[in-house]
Order: C-alpha cells, then structure tokens, then sequence
C-alpha cells in the first residue's frame, strides 16, 4: 500500500514561487504515474498536473502551463510541484495522487492519495 505525504504548502505572496513536494513509502514509486491535484472552496477537485513513470512524459492543465512544474526524482521517492506566479485563484488544498497504469488526469485514475496540502496565495 503506497503512502504519499505531502509538505511545502503554506502562504504565499502573487508572483512569488512555492514548491510542493510529495514523499511515497510502501510501494515501488518507479512504477506508479504520479499526478497533482487541488480543490478550492465549493469547487471540484481538478487535475493539475501529471508526470509518467520515468519523468518524460508530463501534463499540465491549460491555466497552469508556463507557472507550474510538475516533476519527479525516482532515487528519492518524492515528486514536486513547483509554483512560479502564483494567483490569489490558485488557492486551494492540493493533493498528490499515485496510478498504477497510464497517466491519467482524472481522478478515477488514481488508486492512492495524500492527505492534502493547503496552499493560500495572497494578493
């Protein structure tokens, strides 16, 4: 059973930059696409970004590309979201997530979740 935690999230001012990390255990990590997710106030959870197995392949949502990176380092266990120019409408708790196949960009393609991170970006 892979465990995911998430940290770096926290307050951040617009236009400044934010990482996210998020460390796996239990689980082979090499072999799980991993993807980043958040949910804002009585708003859905929505896919931000996803990252395949080996780091190559990647994803991000329209309103992300060009601020935030999604990326992954396989000896350490731990992907990364890094957040260049934040909006205040960025603010949300986001979520790491583990897939067993492909690299999806729903939620229903995720098998194990983090716990959740808020991150609050201030104007």
């Amino acid at each position: 059973q892979v465990q995911l935690i998430e940290s770096g999230g926290g307050l951040v001012q617009a236009g400044g930059s934010l990482r996210l990390s998020c460390a796996a255990s239990g689980g082979t990590f090499s072999s799980y696409a991993m993807g980043w997710f958040r949910q804002a106030p009585g708003k859905e959870r929505e896919c931000v970004a996803a990252i395949g197995r080996g780091g190559g392949s990647t994803y991000s949502a329209d309103s992300m590309k060009g601020r935030f990176t999604i990326s992954r380092d396989n000896a350490k266990n731990t992907e990364y979201l890094q957040m260049n120019n934040p909006h205040p409408q960025d603010t949300a708790v986001y979520y790491c997530a583990a897939a067993k196949t492909g690299i999806p960009t729903t939620l229903r393609g995720y098998e194990h979740w983090g716990q959740g991170n808020h991150v609050t970006v201030s104007s």
